[in-house]
């Protein structure tokens, strides 16, 4: 049975030669390639090499040769049609049944793909004549040698194009063609062609597979676009493609960093001074499929490319709008972390004035994605005051409301929410007593041992000093509201997701809610009827009769209840830990997961510790 072509073309690039044949065989890296002893006949020493990046394998012992199908029909004894379904499992791929129609699809791709080469090799020649001399003379004023241009393949578009046409034409190519990949244009119908590209420095374009599908051109003098880049065609979409993604591929699988830039020229520094994981955009913002195809580049356990940004405010924002971009498709083991470049420096500036040891320091100081979220979240608030608290909590919950994977987004949540508390341990915050002080109970630092716990958790504790006493604030925080019913409105979903350690103030804080959400018109005289009502009447004068805060008091202003009662609930540790548990039960009602339950756990004993019931722990563990 006949198939596809670009269905073959597809099965060989999700499945490299290597991780092939190393599922069959033992491999050893050898610089670029690997090798061993060849399973096709004895010897002594290895002669079989794999090559990645030309996507085969060969002995030269024996002479055996060819690509991933090749191997497994013969290691596997396989028919062609048995090895490629015996691949196209391992790929996730269904076996098509191939048409005419796309046989011919892909014959007239493959001749776009030899019209494209032409001309890239036509633009390398003119790079040398004497009408690319400004163009090469540009070149080596950015650092590049002979053996630097003939890498990258650089070369020069001349102002006039009809050499490029006339040199097409001969091969076979009708004008349709050359206007269909890009490289002409014709302003009306049966008007002469015109030339895209027209005294540029011209950057070929590769896919994943090497082969030039577009071009990048600089314009050298007068009026236009800085750069221009080949128009959207059957080879080349510019948001699947990066840059010097073909040289990445094997950078990435010999252990190299991955690294987005914004420009050809910031790749060709980069490459040339080690860096040869760099890739940068085509012309736009980095799109989700190109960080999809970035990760798909990495091995397993390095998927956390650096995005390289500059350092002013433009950068910054830029950015921002990345990791917007990269919040809704994270998955388990994809991340990216981010890079700000020196004041006025990009990556290939950088080089040249620095060196690689200065673009390296820059990349090995580059932020965790966690660790930029919580710059964003935090920037301009102050974790001192209740409302700089409260925003930079929705500012977490907003940001991770754009993550659809919910174990991803569960993670992420977790460590910025514990980012949030050790900022609220630091920087002192509490609330003040009925004399206006810092009411601070009896402290405790928990012991290594008390709790068994992961090295995240363990963090929490080692870390300060924990709050025992959350009785006084639970009444400071019914009070409130007894006082000001209409504080409900804003607080309420708070207080109805709380969980309180009095059992008192528990049973009213249910009644609070129960009340005020069925009738949320109530003023404080008829809240206190209707609480009397239900069996409140000695809990609320007990309550009443004790010093209060001002806030809490009911002379206060809306605006002072207000502040006060998130001045309260956000100095404590327990507000985050309540919903970070309950964060925690949902998670593990989803998965019956054994870490899940361990971390469940580790937060319920947490949250004892908190309250003052860390002699409870030993009963409960009995």
């Amino acid at each position: 049975m006949a198939l596809p072509p670009q269905f073959l073309e597809e099965l060989r690039s999700r499945l490299s030669v290597s991780e092939v044949v190393m599922k069959r065989m033992r491999l050893q890296r050898a610089g670029r390639e690997f090798k061993a002893p060849c399973p096709f006949h004895n010897e002594k020493t290895p002669s079989f090499y794999v090559n990645d990046q030309k996507n085969f394998f060969h002995c030269f012992g024996c002479g055996a040769h060819g690509d991933q199908i090749g191997f497994v029909m013969r290691h596997d004894n396989l028919s062609f049609m048995e090895a490629v379904e015996h691949l196209a499992g391992e790929a996730g791929l269904q076996v098509p049944q191939a048409s005419p129609q796309e046989r011919q699809q892909y014959e007239r791709q493959k001749s776009l793909y030899d019209l494209v080469e032409r001309a890239t090799k036509y633009y390398e020649r003119e790079l040398f004549s004497p009408g690319g001399r400004n163009a090469l003379d540009y070149l080596r004023r950015r650092g590049l040698d002979d053996e630097g241009i003939a890498r990258f393949r650089l070369g020069y578009a001349p102002q006039e194009g009809g050499p490029l046409r006339a040199l097409l034409l001969e091969a076979g190519y009708s004008e349709a063609d050359m206007v269909e990949v890009g490289l002409f244009k014709r302003a009306e119908p049966g008007r002469p062609l015109r030339n895209f590209f027209w005294n540029r420095v011209m950057f070929p374009v590769t896919d994943r597979r090497g082969q030039v599908v577009a071009f990048g051109g600089r314009v050298l003098e007068g009026d236009g676009p800085k750069y221009i880049n080949s128009a959207e065609n059957p080879l080349f979409h510019k948001g699947n493609l990066l840059y010097g993604m073909s040289r990445a591929r094997q950078a990435a699988a010999d252990g190299q960093r991955l690294i987005v830039t914004e420009g050809y020229m910031d790749v060709i520094s980069c490459v040339q001074a080690g860096f040869e994981g760099a890739v940068a955009p085509l012309g736009t913002a980095m799109t989700e499929t190109q960080i999809q195809v970035l990760w798909k580049l990495a091995p397993e356990g390095q998927r956390n490319p650096i995005l390289c940004f500059d350092g002013d405010n433009a950068g910054r924002r830029a950015a921002q709008r990345a990791v917007e971009r990269v919040l809704p498709i994270l998955v388990p083991d994809a991340t990216v972390r981010i890079a700000f470049m020196p004041d006025k420096e990009d990556p290939d500036s950088l080089i040249r004035s620095g060196g690689p040891d200065a673009f390296a320091a820059i990349l090995d100081r580059a932020l965790s994605l966690e660790d930029f979220i919580w710059e964003m979240v935090r920037q301009g608030e102050d974790p001192k005051t209740a409302d700089g608290r409260l925003r930079i909590e929705t500012g977490i919950n907003q940001m991770m409301e754009k993550v659809t994977d919910k174990s991803v987004q569960y993670s992420y949540r977790s460590v910025l929410r514990e980012k949030l508390r050790a900022a609220i341990r630091a920087s002192g915050g509490g609330f003040g007593g009925p004399g206006g002080e810092r009411s601070v109970g009896r402290q405790r630092r928990l012991q290594p041992g008390d709790v068994p716990v992961s090295r995240l958790w363990d963090s929490r504790f080692r870390s300060g000093t924990l709050r025992t006493e959350p009785r006084r604030r639970e009444r400071y925080l019914v009070l409130a509201i007894v006082h000001h019913p209409e504080l409900f409105q804003e607080v309420g979903e708070i207080l109805a997701g709380a969980e309180f350690a009095d059992g008192e103030m528990e049973a009213l804080r249910q009644a609070l809610v129960a009340c005020l959400t069925a009738e949320s018109a109530l003023d404080a005289e008829a809240l206190r009827r209707h609480l009397s009502g239900r069996g409140f009447s000695e809990t609320l004068d007990s309550l009443l009769n004790v010093d209060t805060p001002k806030f809490a008091q009911p002379g206060a202003s809306f605006e002072t209840a207000k502040s006060g009662w998130q001045e309260v609930w956000l100095s404590s540790e327990d507000g985050l830990l309540q919903r970070e548990l309950r964060d925690a039960e949902r998670r593990f009602a989803e998965t019956f997961h054994e870490d899940d339950l361990a971390r469940l756990r580790a937060l319920q004993r947490e949250l004892l510790i908190l309250r003052g019931h860390a002699d409870d722990l030993t009963e409960r563990d009995g």
